[in-house]
């Protein structure tokens, strides 16, 4: 019986990488997916994976990588931007955002739909969108929310463009849940904790092991017939409220 198959965007560096060496390590086919072919090269070669240019803001050259995969059982969609960290949203622009949720939430959209003929042909199909828990809307609110609504405030609702990105995320992945159902696609989202990756340089200095994300992802992606879709988990399996 063949190796199942993985593609993990994102995966030359973070969670994205440690999701790619836990996989590899179970024995899987793992596509080292990113934008940097220099470095998806160096990455598949070191770890063992296939690299695949993919740059998920470009829907030509996703179509060309998705011709290049001839079989797929889980799709992680782990890249992610967040360009924003010290602008306070009154002094932001519509450019910030677009550049934010092309990445986040556009090239989510376009990677899916590329590869869902792929996932269509598998026996155990999942997509895992790797969100935040900070596009939690419950967390965020409420009598005593997770991200202290008073200090966004007084922060002037820096990080707006990459949070909300994460709640678009979250509502997409319910709803491709949804649609996907009927192809037995599991379709879930992870909080996967502040973590050591190049994505945010202040949240990297105090940041926990990406391997536990990883972690985290790989349940997800290897989860039963009869295991939940259309939800949103932290890294410790818990339920994230939307």
């Amino acid at each position: 019986m063949p190796s199942p198959t993985a593609l993990v965007t994102g995966a030359t560096s973070g969670i994205g990488r440690a999701t790619a060496i836990e996989l590899l390590t179970r024995g899987w086919e793992v596509w080292i997916a990113g934008r940097d072919s220099h470095r998806v090269e160096a990455a598949a070669a070191e770890l063992g994976g296939r690299a695949l240019l993919v740059d998920v803001t470009d829907p030509v050259g996703v179509a060309a990588a998705a011709r290049r995969v001839s079989e797929l059982d889980v799709l992680v969609n782990n890249a992610g931007v967040s360009p924003e960290p010290s602008v306070p949203l009154a002094e932001s622009d519509a450019e910030l955002f677009r550049r934010t949720y092309e990445t986040n939430v556009f090239g989510v959209v376009t990677v899916t739909n590329a590869f869902l003929p792929l996932l269509r042909r598998s026996h155990r199909p999942r997509i895992v969108n790797v969100s935040s828990g900070t596009g939690s809307l419950t967390w965020s609110t409420g009598p005593n929310p997770q991200f202290d609504h008073h200090q966004a405030a007084a922060n002037g609702g820096r990080l707006a463009a990459y949070r909300s990105s994460k709640t678009a995320l979250n509502a997409l992945t319910l709803f491709y849940a949804q649609a996907l159902a009927d192809d037995g696609i599991k379709v879930n989202a992870l909080a996967p904790g502040v973590r050591a990756t190049n994505l945010n340089p202040a949240a990297a200095a105090r940041g926990g092991d990406p391997a536990e994300a990883a972690d985290a992802v790989v349940d997800l992606a290897t989860l039963a017939d009869d295991g939940p879709t259309g939800q949103f988990f932290s890294y410790d399996g818990t339920p994230v409220p939307w």
